[in-house]
């Protein structure tokens, strides 16, 4: 995932753009290639899932989840299995300037783990589901972190607080 300040609220990060949450370490891999490939690759990268390309344009997308389900559960040998047997296609995408918020809609709709972040033809990098909630879970420890430090994290409407002196309440 790109570096940037860490969000301090979720509303700070769901009106993030796609540019800087996206991650820009995409593997590319030939539709040719086996699933085997892609595996290696993703494991050596520590990513969750491949483009395919055909020509030198992506024509589809392969996740751990695809190769889970479509390869291995089926007892089908990875080194045989072909990535255009597998892959999701066409991709979906969105554009550098739409909100996360944006994002996670297109993928709950479509019911998708990983989204494409483009810019006309090009690839800036891919937003997963699983480093979105990483960063809400940072997010929630920092504002935890904060209240515990006695900052305030959000102010209260002082006629919504009942005060009780000892077990009077």
């Amino acid at each position: 995932m790109n570096e940037f300040s860490e969000p301090t609220s979720m509303s700070f990060l769901l009106m993030s753009t796609a540019r800087k949450l996206a991650d820009s370490n995409v593997i590319m891999v030939d539709y040719n290639d086996s699933s085997g490939t892609a595996i290696r690759l993703m494991k050596e990268k520590q990513t969750k899932c491949v483009l395919i390309s055909r020509g030198g344009e992506v024509v589809g997308i392969v996740t751990k989840t695809d190769i889970l389900y479509k390869v291995l559960s089926q007892g089908k040998n990875p080194s045989k299995v072909r990535l255009e047997e597998i892959m999701t296609s066409p991709i979906l995408a969105v554009d550098p300037d739409s909100t996360v918020q944006e994002a996670l809609s297109i993928m709950d709709k479509h019911t998708i783990r990983q989204i494409v972040v483009s810019s006309g033809s090009s690839v800036v990098g891919i937003i997963s589901r699983d480093d979105l909630f990483e960063r809400e879970h940072l997010t929630t420890t920092s504002a935890e972190d904060t209240a515990i430090q006695g900052t305030p994290v959000c102010i209260i409407n002082p006629d919504a607080i009942l005060f009780g002196k000892g077990s009077e309440t």
